[in-house]
């Protein structure tokens, strides 16, 4: 009988191994983006060349930020994104401002990172202002702004004001005195145009430098390096994704890489629609039917939204619910738990997600961790606090009755503690929902990516997307623990509303 049995599973391992060869042999490439529109239009060109040439493509795009990228690139969790060399050699690398290209290749080399061919632009950083604004108080140049009035409104975006290649290295070389504050890139030019803010960082191929009508104050000291855009790909990727990506190598020069941003902006096209008749243009793609991609995008990031909300809140309720019946009756150590994960819940969501990244890379693992820590507070508050005030009358007529631990804590404990218990875990429920729309940050997908996008591109439609559907979600599972709490409790056990 043995033997057969071990027969049986030879054959069963090799009919799974038959069975998984296909899916082996298609290779799938994992292509990331920073989160701005121009970073997420090279990653979808990229993304749709790969297709075309018969891979099978996972898009991570709208990732945090430069640092996040690359920790992603050389940890294998994306295996190639679009990086420009100013970028790399000051905010990565470290390395002179002068670096060349063989310089560049020779410094990623050792952390398994390959450097292709240029793409043809020069997206370097610059100062703008509205024309007008600059004309009105005679700036022309970076150094003007020394002798520029004292309430000038300086505000740059987050990145450019930490990086050694932004706000700080640029203070210093040319000696500006001044307090800055941070934005988000996409909603810059947007205050610019209202008058809301005077100065903010720029890069020279956004669509929004002709549509808004900004001048961009000359760099008169050279300050700002060369940021040509190449693809930086993992060495263990296929030779034949090489082969694809080189096909971009010189293709784009800075009016058209202004003009391709500028119909995802202002003419309000899709990233997927603008690379794809780009492509198609250079007879490198063909072209794709767009129609019902909103719902189907919709649906894809509403199931990762709920998959990655039923995760952590399934973990969450499990261990709340133990250490609640662990601790319960020692005081001082169930405050102490109680404590400690009252904590957690003083974290910054996006801080705690970021957080992660050093320990759990990117995507879907650590974004159920994060919600996972930030779901524990209600569930375990609520259960340890009806846990400790049970009727101590009926705590004494369950001893008399001979109950034991066990017994009294499945007939009168949980039964009595069971509303708050469910209220707590609605509380995480819907608190879970809302969060985890800033996953999209890591790479992890849902109802983020939707609002990640048009917060790059100030799209309040693309915004909305992801917005009310998570608001309808939370609505829903309302709801539904309405529906549980009169199906499971007692009718004088039920919150009276």
């Amino acid at each position: 009988m043995c033997a057969v049995a071990r027969r049986c599973c030879v054959a069963a391992l090799a009919a799974w191994s038959l069975l998984a060869m296909p899916a082996a042999s298609a290779a799938t490439v994992t292509v990331g983006s920073k989160n701005f529109n121009e970073s997420y239009l090279l990653a979808e060109m990229a993304s749709q060349l790969l297709e075309h040439a018969g891979y099978d493509v996972e898009r991570r795009f709208g990732l945090g930020g430069t640092l996040i990228c690359y920790q992603a690139l050389t940890a294998g969790e994306i295996d190639l994104y679009v990086e420009y060399t100013g970028t790399l050699s000051q905010a990565i690398l470290d390395l002179p401002v002068d670096a060349d290209l063989a310089e560049l290749r020779d410094a990623v080399a050792p952390a398994g990172l390959l450097l292709l061919p240029p793409l043809g632009f020069d997206n370097t950083y610059a100062v703008a202002m509205k024309a007008s604004r600059a004309a009105e108080l005679g700036l022309e140049r970076i150094g003007d702004l020394r002798g520029a009035p004292r309430d000038l409104r300086l505000v740059f975006s987050h990145e450019f004001v930490e990086r050694a290649d932004g706000w700080p290295g640029l203070a210093r070389a040319y000696e500006l005195d001044r307090q800055v504050t941070g934005i988000e890139h996409g909603l810059a030019y947007q205050a610019l145009d209202d008058g809301a803010i005077d100065v903010t960082d720029a890069y020279s191929t956004d669509g929004e430098v002709v549509r808004y009508g900004l001048k961009l104050l000359e760099d008169d000291r050279s300050f700002f390096p060369e940021y040509l855009a190449v693809p930086m790909v993992r060495a263990d990727v296929p030779p034949g994704v090489l082969r694809a990506l080189e096909q971009l190598a010189g293709l784009i020069d800075d009016d058209t890489m202004q003009a391709l941003n500028a119909a995802v902006v202002f003419e309000k096209r899709s990233f997927a629609e603008v690379a794809n008749g780009f492509l198609a243009e250079q007879g490198l793609a063909s072209i794709r039917d767009g129609s019902g991609m909103l719902w189907s995008a919709l649906a894809r990031h509403t199931v990762r939204h709920l998959e990655l909300t039923a995760a952590a809140l399934a973990a969450s309720v499990i261990v709340a619910l133990i250490l609640a019946l662990a601790v319960f009756r020692h005081r001082l150590l169930a405050r102490g738990v109680v404590y400690f994960c009252g904590l957690l819940q003083t974290i910054p969501s996006i801080a705690l997600l970021a957080l992660m990244i050093p320990l759990f890379g990117i995507g879907v693992l650590p974004a159920v961790i994060a919600l996972f820590l930030y779901s524990l507070l209600p569930t375990l508050r609520n259960t340890v606090s009806a846990l400790t005030t049970v009727d101590p009358t009926l705590l004494k007529v369950a001893e008399a009755m001979g109950m034991t631990n066990a017994e009294q804590i499945r007939y009168v404990y949980v039964p009595l503690s069971l509303p708050s218990m469910l209220a707590g875990i609605r509380t995480a429920a819907v608190i879970s929902i809302g969060t985890a729309t800033l996953a999209a940050f890591i790479g992890a997908g849902g109802l983020g990516d939707p609002i990640v996008t048009g917060l790059a591109l100030n799209d309040t439609g693309l915004i909305l997307q992801g917005a009310v559907p998570a608001a309808l979600l939370a609505i829903v599972t309302e709801l539904v623990f309405e529906l549980i709490e009169r199906l499971v409790l007692p009718g004088h056990l039920r919150p009276q509303t």
